[in-house]
Order: structure tokens, then C-alpha cells, then sequence
């Protein structure tokens, strides 16, 4: 077990109200810190942040207002910004490669579909595969920012050869969301970053939310640990690009999340296309997961969607309740934070999701 030095969030944050403290939410919360996490905690519903807190280590001290990278939660954007091309007509899901991006040279990009790519069943290169040092960080993640990311990994390293049939399975990839970001490009003519900004950050009022872009200064953001005596890896954070590079405030993912919940960027009809889950995929929906689990002093399974990220030494949780009406962000400052699956039933994901979910649960 690891001491940790609680800071309690009591300041509000800028522009959101807040309820009184939640005793159930609060032990679950001291029981995590007491565990390993160190970080933020917000909740919300669909107007307000309802809970946060920040917890801190000894010389990791946090606050609510800081900066941390948003890791693979990128990909809940990018994906909400295809389904906009989609609602506008301007796109479709079973489109091809080949006819949505032709530089990309690919010897399967006529059978690569948007889906496919969404979904991680396009068989593209994986990144991760690049050889990896001693610390476990691939080598695609290693290299300076000039020209890295972006359109040019899409139809460079990411055309390459494939690793499966489009199709055959699910396998994570980040080339899939990379690509995705060069296809949006193409048909906006903008650059990723400026469609995130002009079409979700500005709208929303996400003023911290930024992409980090090649050949820019790396970003200042929380540094996480490994572990206890083990510090994160080197990286450069734009190589992660449209599938990665996102990094804001916890407040600013909040409020993104109370935009889905309330239809302020997509209609209800394509936010259904966007996080119904595929059982045959385990429940993969479109840069999500979809799914229904039963949660402590709620009644029945609870529809659920979940986004997780990690980069380094920093893991995020993003989960929404859409029938509820509520959700849940978590930052953490270590990748060995122990989160559990909140489908087992148990876990520090089960555990704060019930609590932030959910009634009192039964004496």
C-alpha cells in the first residue's frame, strides 16, 4: 500500500456548480487513494459537475485546474467528428479507403471501410508493433514531432503491410484512428487540430482543449509514474496524433460528456449509431465501448459506456450512464493503478461507478 496525502477538491471549478459532498462517493474515493490513486475525480450530470476532487502524493501534489493528457479518450472525438461528416451527408460508414482517401496506397484500401477503422477491425499496421526498448515504449512513439501524427503516418507507416484481412477481428490499432484523422482532413480541408477547435472546443467552451501537433513545443501536462520508483517512459505525444494527442482539463471532458448526453454535438439518431456496442466485438461501439452491467444500489443493468486511455504513466477512465444522465471522469498520475472491469461486478470501476451512478445501495 502506498501513503497518500489527500487534497480535497473544495474549490469549485471555473463555471460549475456543485451539490453537497457525497459521503458514499468520498469513502470509495479515500479507500482508492489509500490504495494507489493519486489524480481527479469528477462528476456530473447533464448541466453541472456535481463532485470533484482532487488527490494528491507525497511530491506528486494536484489540483483541480491542471493540465493532464487525455491519451486515448482522443479517439471519442475523432469519432464524434466522423459522425458529423456522417450527419451531414458528406460521409458514410461503409465507405472505402480507396474512395475517401486515394493517397492512401494501401494494397487493402479498397476493402477498409470507415466502420472498419472505427470498430479497430481494419487489419491495418499496428504501431504498437514498432520494437520497443527496455521500457516497453514502441519505437513509433519515440521519434521527434516534426512531421509525425498526422496525414503523413496515415499514408506512410500505416499503409503498409497489412496485419489481417479487414474484417477478420477486432485487434486495437492505433493506425485506425491516424487514419481516420487524414480521412476528416481530406474532407474538411482543415487540419485535425482546427476541426477539433472550431467544431467541438469552441462551441463547447473547451478552452484547455488542444491537440499536441508536429513540430510544436512538447505540451506541458501531468508526468505520471510507471510505478512507485519507476518513472514514464520518453515519448512524443503528437505521434500519437487523431488516435492520442488530445490533452485539456478534467472539467473540459466533462463537459464534453454532458454535450453527448444532452445531443448538443451529434442528433439522437447518429449518438445511437455512435455508442451502440457490438457483442461480437465485445461490445466495441464507435471509439467507445458499449455495454450493460449491473451496478451496487442500482436497480437492474445499467447501459454504460466507457472510454479508457493511457499513455506513459497517466491512465483515464471517461464513463457515462446515458439513462441516468450522469458521468464519471477519472485521472490518474500511475499506470498501475489496479481499475478492475466493472462488468466482474467488482473493482475500483465498479466501485466509483456505483457510487456515482447509483442510489445508496441496501443495509
Amino acid at each position: 500500500m502506498i501513503g497518500m496525502v489527500l487534497a480535497l477538491g473544495a474549490a469549485l471549478l471555473v463555471g460549475a456548480e456543485t451539490t453537497a459532498p457525497s459521503p458514499r462517493l468520498d469513502g470509495v474515493v479515500d479507500k482508492a487513494a489509500a490504495s494507489g490513486l493519486a489524480g481527479v475525480v469528477l462528476v456530473g450530470d447533464q448541466s453541472r459537475i456535481v463532485y470533484s476532487r482532487a488527490l494528491s502524493a507525497p511530491g506528486r501534489p494536484h489540483t483541480l485546474g491542471e493540465v493532464w493528457r487525455w491519451a486515448s479518450v482522443t479517439k471519442q472525438f475523432t469519432a464524434t467528428l466522423v459522425m458529423m461528416e456522417v450527419e451531414a451527408g458528406r460521409l458514410s460508414l461503409d465507405d472505402t479507403l480507396a474512395a475517401r482517401l486515394p493517397e492512401f496506397h494501401g494494397s487493402t484500401a479498397t476493402s477498409v471501410t470507415i466502420r472498419m477503422l472505427l470498430q479497430h477491425t481494419s487489419g491495418l499496421p499496428n504501431p504498437n508493433a514498432t520494437p520497443a526498448g527496455a521500457d516497453d515504449m514502441p519505437a513509433f512513439y519515440r521519434r521527434s514531432a516534426v512531421g509525425v501524427g498526422g496525414a503523413g503516418d496515415a499514408i506512410g507507416y500505416c499503409a503498409g503491410p497489412p496485419h489481417a484481412a479487414p474484417g477478420a477481428g477486432f485487434d486495437y490499432n492505433n493506425c485506425d484512428y491516424i487514419v481516420l484523422g487524414a480521412v476528416l482532413e481530406r474532407l474538411s480541408g482543415k487540419p485535425f487540430a482546427a476541426l477539433l477547435r472550431e467544431r467541438i472546443a469552441a462551441p463547447l467552451g473547451l478552452g484547455s482543449l488542444k491537440m499536441a501537433e508536429s513540430g510544436a513545443p512538447e505540451p506541458k501536462t501531468v508526468v505520471g509514474l510507471v510505478s512507485a520508483d519507476k518513472p514514464e517512459p520518453p515519448f512524443t505525444l503528437a505521434t500519437f496524433g487523431p488516435a492520442g494527442a488530445a490533452h485539456g482539463k478534467p472539467e473540459d471532458l466533462m463537459r464534453f460528456d454532458q454535450a453527448l448526453l444532452t445531443h448538443r454535438l451529434l442528433t439522437s439518431a447518429s449518438t445511437d449509431v455512435l455508442l451502440k456496442g457490438e457483442p461480437k466485438l465485445g461490445y466495441v461501439a464507435l471509439g467507445v465501448w458499449s455495454f450493460q452491467a449491473p451496478l451496487n444500489g442500482c436497480k437492474g443493468a445499467v447501459a454504460l459506456v466507457e472510454r479508457r486511455g493511457e499513455i506513459g504513466g497517466v491512465e483515464v477512465r471517461n464513463l457515462i450512464a446515458p439513462t441516468i444522465g450522469r458521468a464519471l471522469v477519472v485521472f490518474a498520475d500511475r499506470s498501475d493503478v489496479d481499475f478492475g472491469e466493472i462488468w466482474q461486478g467488482k473493482g475500483l470501476s465498479y466501485e466509483l461507478a456505483s457510487a456515482a451512478f447509483c442510489d445508496e445501495p441496501a443495509p
